[in-house]
Order: C-alpha cells, then sequence, then structure tokens
C-alpha cells in the first residue's frame, strides 16, 4: 500500500522562513548589470506536496479483470500464443512461477484483480550439512558477463543476479566461505554451490533464477494488478520491461536484483499508482524514451544488493536521454540518489514529488538540457553516501544542478539536506543538443532550511569549466540558515555569509532568518 510522508510543522516553515530582512532587488546578479524583472514573489507558503499524502498504491487499487484466464502452473506465454485474438490476460489468485520472460502481444494486457504473485525464484531442495554449514549443490546458471558498480568495489558482490530468500526473507550475499554469518548467502560459482550459514530444515528456500518477468516485445502493452518479485534481473535490467506506449500501473515489484521497472526506449510509456520496493539496485529506469509520466508511484528502501550509493544508478529512479514528467511520487528512504537525470535529458518536469531521506541527492540533473523541478519537498537525503563522497558541494544536495543548461528550480521546498542547493560546473564534453554546460540556470521562490546538519548553499566550478556570468541566477528564495554570520554559502572557493554571498551578486531580492 501506498504511504504518505509529511513534515513536522510544515504548515509553521512558511511563516519561519519569512523572519528576517529583504535586501536591495534592484542590486546586479554576479556578472550582470542588472537584474531581469522577477517572475514570482518570495514564497510564504509550503507547496502542495507537503500537504498532500499519496494515495494508495499497488494491486490492491487496480481494476477488475476480465478475460483470458491464466491459471497457476499454467504456462503464461502458451496461453497467449493459443489466444491469438485475445487481447486481455487474467493471472489467477496464487503463486506463478516464470521460467521464462513473458513477450506481450500488441494492445494486449497482462493483468489480475485477485492477488496474482509472479516469481522469479525456484525452490532450493537437497541441504546437506557440511562442516558446520548447509550446501546445496547444481542450482547456479553458467558464467555470463558481470557488470556494474558496487559500494564494494574490492568484492562487488551487486554484480551477481542470483539472490537468496528464505521463508521469503533477502538473505546478503558474501563473496566467500569465510564470510558466512548468519542472515548471507554465499555462491560459489566455480563449484556451482549454494552455501548458507542458518540451517534450512523446515524453510522454504527459493533462490532467484529468471531474468525478467515480462520483457518488451509490442507496443501499447498495459501491465496493471500483479505483484512482480524475486527475478534475478541484472544490473540496469528490469524485472518488468515496459516500451512505447506501455500503461504499467497498479502493481508491486518488489525484492528484483537490477531494475524494478525499466522503460527502455518507451515513448508515451507511463508508469503510475505501483509500489515498487526493495530492488536490489533501482526502483525505475527509463533510456531513450520521449514524453514518459512516472506518476503517483511509491517508490522506496531500494538498492538492497549493495550497487554504488554516490554515483551509479542506485536508489529511488535514474532516467536517461529520455523526456517528460515525474510528478506526484514518494521516493523515500532509497540507498542512492532519490531522483536521478543524467545524460542528455530534455524538456523534463519534476514536479510535486516528495523525494525525503535518500541516501544520496534528494534530486541530481546531470549533464542535460531544459528542465523545471517545481513545489517539490526535498528533505533529509544525503546522510547515506559511502565511498567517494563527502559533504561538500561537489558531492551533491537537496537538488544537484550539474553542468545542464535551460533549468528553473522553483517552488521547492528544500529542507534539512546534507546541502541545500548545489550548483555544480564540470567538464563534461558535448551531448546531442550541444555541449554540456552550466547555462541559464534559475533558482527561484524556493523555501530552503538549512539546520545544523546542512553544509551549505552555492556554486563550485573546475577550472577548466567556470561558469560564466550571469549563468546562474538566485532570485526570491526564503532562506532559515540560523545564524546570519555563518558562512552557509559558496561562490568560486570561498564560503560566505549571507551577506557576503547577496555581495557576490545573488539573492538580492530573498529573505533570510
Amino acid at each position: 500500500m501506498g504511504r504518505g510522508f509529511t513534515s513536522a510543522g510544515a504548515l509553521l516553515l512558511a511563516g519561519l522562513l519569512l523572519a528576517g530582512c529583504s535586501d536591495d532587488p534592484a542590486a546586479p546578479v554576479a556578472g550582470e548589470s542588472k537584474t531581469a524583472e522577477p517572475t514570482v514573489a518570495v514564497p510564504t507558503e509550503v507547496p502542495a506536496a507537503a500537504k498532500t499524502k499519496l494515495g494508495a498504491t499497488g494491486p490492491a487499487t487496480a481494476p477488475k479483470c476480465v478475460g483470458v484466464a491464466i491459471p497457476v502452473g499454467a504456462e503464461p506465454q502458451q496461453v497467449i500464443d493459443a489466444n491469438p485474438t485475445a487481447k486481455i490476460f487474467c493471472f489467477e489468485k496464487g503463486l506463478h512461477r516464470i521460467a521464462r520472460a513473458i513477450r506481450p502481444t500488441e494492445g494486449s494486457t497482462l493483468a489480475s484483480s485477485e492477488g496474482a504473485v509472479l516469481t522469479g525464484s525456484v525452490q532450493l531442495r537437497g541441504w546437506q550439512a557440511e562442516g558446520g554449514r548447509w550446501v546445496v549443490r547444481g542450482v547456479l546458471p553458467a558464467a555470463y558477463k558481470l557488470k556494474g558498480k558496487c559500494e564494494d568495489e574490492k568484492t562487488n558482490p551487486c554484480q551477481r543476479g542470483e539472490q537468496v530468500f528464505v521463508d521469503g526473507a533477502h538473505l546478503t550475499r558474501v563473496m566467500s566461505l569465510e564470510a558466512l554469518k548468519p542472515g548471507t548467502f554465499f555462491g560459489d560459482y566455480a563449484a556451482n554451490a549454494v552455501h548458507l550459514a542458518d540451517d534450512p530444515a523446515g524453510k522454504a528456500v527459493e533462490m532467484s533464477r529468471t531474468r525478467a518477468a515480462i520483457e518488451v516485445s509490442a507496443q501499447d502493452v498495459t501491465v496493471s494488478g500483479l505483484t512482480i518479485e524475486h527475478f534475478a534481473s541484472l544490473p540496469q535490467g528490469g524485472a518488468l520491461e515496459a516500451g512505447t506506449g506501455w500503461k504499467v500501473v497498479a502493481n508491486e515489484v518488489r525484492w528484483n536484483h537490477g531494475v524494478g521497472v525499466m522503460v527502455i526506449q518507451g515513448d508515451r510509456a507511463t508508469v503510475s499508482g505501483n509500489t515498487i520496493a526493495d530492488n536490489g539496485q533501482l526502483g525505475i529506469g527509463q533510456y531513450d524514451s520521449a514524453d514518459g509520466k512516472l506518476t503517483g508511484n511509491l517508490v522506496t528502501r531500494n538498492n538492497t544488493d549493495g550497487f554504488w550509493i554516490a554515483d551509479w544508478e542506485s536508489g529511488g529512479i535514474k532516467s536517461t536521454r529520455s523526456s517528460g514528467e515525474v510528478s506526484g511520487n514518494d521516493i523515500v528512504a532509497n540507498r542512492g540518489i532519490g531522483m536521478w537525470s543524467d545524460i542528455a535529458e530534455y524538456d523534463r518536469v519534476i514536479a510535486g514529488n516528495r523525494i525525503r531521506d535518500n541516501a544520496a541527492d534528494g534530486i541530481r540533473y546531470e549533464i542535460s538540457y531544459q528542465a523545471t523541478i517545481r513545489d517539490n519537498v526535498v528533505e533529509g537525503n544525503g546522510f547515506g553516501t559511502g565511498r567517494g563522497s563527502g559533504p561538500s558541494l561537489w558531492d551533491g544536495g537537496g537538488i544537484n544542478v550539474n553542468t545542464s543548461a535551460g533549468v528553473t528550480v522553483a517552488g521547492n521546498l528544500i529542507k534539512g539536506n546534507r546541502n541545500g542547493i548545489a550548483i555544480q560546473s564540470r567538464t563534461r564534453g558535448d551531448g546531442p543538443r550541444g555541449p554540456y554546460v552550466l547555462a541559464d540556470v534559475l533558482i527561484e521562490a524556493n523555501q530552503v532550511v538549512m539546520d545544523e546538519r546542512t553544509a551549505s548553499t552555492g556554486v563550485v566550478e573546475n577550472k577548466e569549466s567556470p561558469a560564466k556570468d550571469g549563468a546562474i541566477r538566485f532570485s526570491r528564495n526564503s532562506y532559515r540558515i540560523g545564524d546570519r554570520q555563518a558562512q552557509r554559502f559558496a561562490y568560486r572557493g570561498a564560503t560566505m555569509t549571507w551577506e557576503q554571498w547577496q555581495a557576490a551578486g545573488f539573492d538580492q531580492d530573498s529573505v533570510t532568518g
């Protein structure tokens, strides 16, 4: 079921944020001779998303399915192929073991209104005691190409797709027999053996084996009302793949190794009203897809299998070379970035989401083009990064705009993150719509709360790619920073007080308290 999240005292923030004084609105921004006419007023209320709860998500919200039945124990593809004129296929209640990915036909629907669970796991039987441990042999697949970047870059446990579950509980992979302990498993691929520390007697032990539940094989497919779990999807691969015109609505996608839902060259695809939780790498992925809609989903607790938290598409949602809308989602407590647009994104709208308690950035918009990031609640993000990350603005913030052009960040509540707003200019080469540069970035009408945990808000640049004068404009924002003499801002290598930040040409018409 979906859950809503609201901040304690959110309705009081407006009054608190406006405490303090405003400054001369006619003073210039950095590198400009005069300030452009403001487009909005300094905010006086939190965005609507702060006062809104996400409604129910997942299979309980799916409509009734009426069509050709797929009974438990039947091979779904055989049922589909035997009914070439049928358009709606209804999975009956129960556990459906999927041995090969389903390939639906154009315009068809795969659905359930009875609580069908599609699993990619196989049962592991024939355990033998051996040296105080338990082992089963002959169950692992043949060798396959490994990829993916792990938090543990020495042993790389995230690269293998097979995961083990005992009575439904997920075990953590270790990479040697010596590291085995309760709650873990060791897959010895050279010897084709799986080892446990816990006695499996009387328990249901299963291992994810099938790579995907549903593959892209046609356009305009609807998937609704299904629980999809325990698929051995490889890094960057989806347990549920979606293509052009697909509608993925009211499903629960959980405990799969790679990506929960992966939209691949899926123009006009919709992913809406789903619960996408506890997947090994990422909740939702999107690649090379125009005009997609990711709306009203609960995306939570993803990256359970040790992918690199700071910088390799782990966590909530990541999209590449795509456009469209990401709105009204709860993106919460993922071990990575909440919402990440990376590489040649364009015409992107990220609006009205509640993005809380993710280990890395709340929102990162990186080496991409035109975007509007508005009316989001971005709170408590960035406190769980590990290797290759730290507290500086180079490491991100509640909202991070990295070497992108034509980006407006407006009307957001950015509260209690590791950094507030991080603007970065790096040397990143060229893309399909021109060079990747930091340009035409407007930070406007946001409410930024930098509490004792928050380092700073500001702009950082590498020596080879300094931002041009006037490339970034901060305007009509409202800050709560506590001590006005504290150095909570940064620009061109210097940390700054509020007054110094304004003297550098930023936030001339903003307020603080």
